[in-house]
């Protein structure tokens, strides 16, 4: 099985890297295109045996395609490479504001749209899965199964595509912004080294993780359990429910906001303005 990957930035090579790190695929399964040749390159001197070509040769040789580039780049890649897929071939957006419909209406091939993460760089996190039409039962598991070497691969709907990224693709910056915030007020306070905060975060982001999704708690039971009623934690969540009020609503908004803008703008790109689409999920 051939994969391909036109865009090669840093979700694409992303991509690559925890694909061939994990095993999922060999470097001779691999095909590779990018307007920079000094990046195809440096892939090719990275993973010794992957293949690179331009767009169409990408798209002709691979029985999944990866299209990891800009959104508004999306109407004149797919313009270029159309005439060299075919119906039994697959082709993934890793963009979230491009639909399906964008891409069934322009590509003769099976659509899929997955959302990754930074995440899988370490082999973690959770890859969001939403089908087109044309994929069978085969298809579907074939995109599962490569996905699960490098995460936790979960079919959503697409409507759900912008609030579930929020917290799969865009969580790692949100929930390590606050942790970079906290860091700096402890050492500021109390003059202890950066480095061992950032240790003590990150296992404690870990163990957090597992008890969320292995351990049965719901965040709330979490709060709970550790907040014994008049203690430290308590008093502390006590200010940050009041701190923070508002804040989460204000998140939603400013990421759907973007994310409906530049679904308009693939809808002129694409002559897609008169298709009724679903209300997207606030």
């Amino acid at each position: 099985m051939k994969v391909g990957f036109i865009g090669t930035g840093s979700m694409g090579s992303l991509l690559i890297d925890a694909f061939l790190s994990s095993g999922a695929l060999e470097p001779c399964d691999v095909l590779a295109g990018n307007r920079s040749q000094a990046k195809l390159l440096q892939l090719q001197e990275r993973h010794p045996g992957l293949s690179i070509g331009s767009n169409r040769e990408i798209a002709a040789g691979s029985d999944i395609l990866f299209i990891c580039v800009k959104p508004l780049e999306f109407k004149t890649l797919t313009e270029e490479i159309s005439g060299s897929l075919h119906s039994e071939q697959i082709v993934v957006s890793i963009t979230s504001p491009v639909m399906l419909y964008h891409l069934e209406s322009a590509l003769p091939s099976k659509i899929a749209k997955v959302i990754p993460s930074i995440t899988h760089s370490v082999k973690s996190g959770t890859s969001l899965c939403i089908f087109g039409s044309r994929l069978n039962k085969k298809d579907r598991l074939l995109l599962l199964h490569l996905l699960s070497f490098i995460g936790v691969p979960l079919e959503i709907q697409e409507t759900h595509t912008r609030i579930a990224s929020d917290f799969s693709s865009c969580g790692p910056a949100f929930i390590s912004y606050f942790i970079e915030r906290w860091i700096e007020a402890a050492v500021e306070a109390t003059g202890i080294e950066e480095a061992l905060l950032t240790r003590l975060a990150g296992e404690m982001l870990l163990g957090t993780g597992k008890l969320l999704t292995e351990g049965g708690f719901t965040p709330q039971e979490l709060q709970e359990r550790v907040a014994v009623r008049g203690g430290i934690t308590a008093e502390a969540l006590n200010h940050l429910r009041t701190s923070l009020d508002g804040v989460f609503e204000r998140l939603i908004t400013t990421t759907h906001e973007k994310y409906d803008e530049d679904v308009e703008k693939l809808d002129i790109l694409f002559g897609a303005g008169g298709i009724i689409q679903a209300p997207l999920d606030r």
